[in-house]
């Protein structure tokens, strides 16, 4: 097993790597943010968006062969290749210690490969790689040594995390996934290939339980967008959106995810889906393809964006409530999938 040894008296003595941040992630972090109403909650959010965004242009960077995807929903999750990767950002690297939620180790949806530390240095515009840390180094470590639990969170040793950066992408190139075991989830949640199961259920949202991070869509679309989505739907329906960014593909370009949901009997729903940009655009950008799928990951709707569309949209559905399905949306080798049941 490849395992590159960490000296703890040589932490102070690497040069650490730097990410600078454009204007433009400042701006797609406070978008972030925003959805979030808990002022220490959007201010958590905000920082690890930055950091987030920072880490996944910097593996973008060195790691074009491999396909990067960051799930918005879970802010702290990045996938590279089949490499799973938690953050941890921090505003001041003071202690000698690193909070890491217990979930994020011992829940088996919730494991990953590498936990990375960054610090988060807003007003110098830039994110700092401290070190990061293979999850069968922390299982060994702390089946070694006792680790303390505070707030819900392992106080992990800094001097446990490596803190060169080309040691991580030597992992990402050359190692295989299956060489850091992480607890094996459902054959279900491996069919999906995704992240810590974050599924929406939209018949709360006719009983008026609605996850802050699906908008009103008068947040999202100018008036005429917002008139063109409700003008093709019933009126006994319910509408929502939310923002996916598909990161350095589209420039940090944002669009709108929408979804209409009606009640068509007792237990029965039906869906509308549409893809729209934001920020004043026009157009979405051309090659932008919108996916329904299966609860088993099968393509069961497909429509690409061409040029000077104003939006795209999948053929309505009717559904049970209590089917699963999920909505893709991809670019390039870029993309992101929302998971839902009716």
């Amino acid at each position: 097993m490849l395992n590159f040894p960490v000296n703890s008296s040589d932490f102070r003595l690497f040069l650490p790597t730097a990410i600078w941040l454009e204007p433009e992630h400042f701006a797609q972090a406070i978008e972030l943010s925003n959805q979030v109403n808990d002022p220490a909650q959007k201010w958590r959010t905000y920082l690890h968006s930055l950091a987030v965004i920072a880490l996944e242009k910097w593996l973008c960077d060195r790691l074009s062969e491999k396909q990067v995807i960051r799930d918005n929903s879970l802010i702290n999750y990045l996938r590279v290749g089949d490499f799973k990767f938690y953050l941890i950002a921090t505003e001041h690297l003071l202690d000698e210690v690193v909070a890491v939620p217990q979930a994020a180790i011992a829940q088996s949806e919730s494991a990953v490969h590498f936990y990375v530390l960054l610090e988060v240095l807003e007003e110098q515009e830039e994110v700092i790689f401290r070190g990061f840390l293979r999850y069968d180094t922390l299982v060994n470590y702390r089946q070694q040594a006792t680790l303390q639990i505070q707030d819900g969170c392992y106080q992990i040793p800094l001097s446990l995390f490596d803190t060169e950066p080309n040691h991580l992408l030597y992992y990402c190139r050359f190692l295989e996934p299956t060489a850091i075991p992480i607890p094996v989830v459902s054959p279900e949640e491996n069919s999906l290939g995704y992240f810590p199961e974050t599924r929406t259920k939209l018949s709360q949202w006719l009983q008026g339980i609605v996850d802050e991070s699906w908008l009103a869509i008068d947040a999202l679309l100018n008036p005429q967008a917002n008139l063109a989505f409700s003008t093709r739907n019933i009126d006994r329906s319910l509408k929502r959106g939310k923002l996916i960014n598909l990161g350095v593909q589209l420039g940090n370009q944002t669009i709108a995810l929408l979804l209409n949901i009606a009640q068509e009997s007792e237990d029965k729903l039906s869906v509308f889906v549409q893809l729209h940009p934001t920020g004043g655009e026009r157009f979405l950008p051309p090659n932008i393809e919108l996916s329904l799928l299966s609860k088993a990951g099968k393509k069961l709707q497909q429509v690409t964006s061409r040029n000077e569309d104003n939006y795209i949209q999948l053929k309505s559905f009717k559904g049970d409530v209590g089917n699963r399905f999920s909505v893709e949306v991809s670019l390039g080798d870029v993309s992101i999938r929302e998971d839902f049941e009716l």
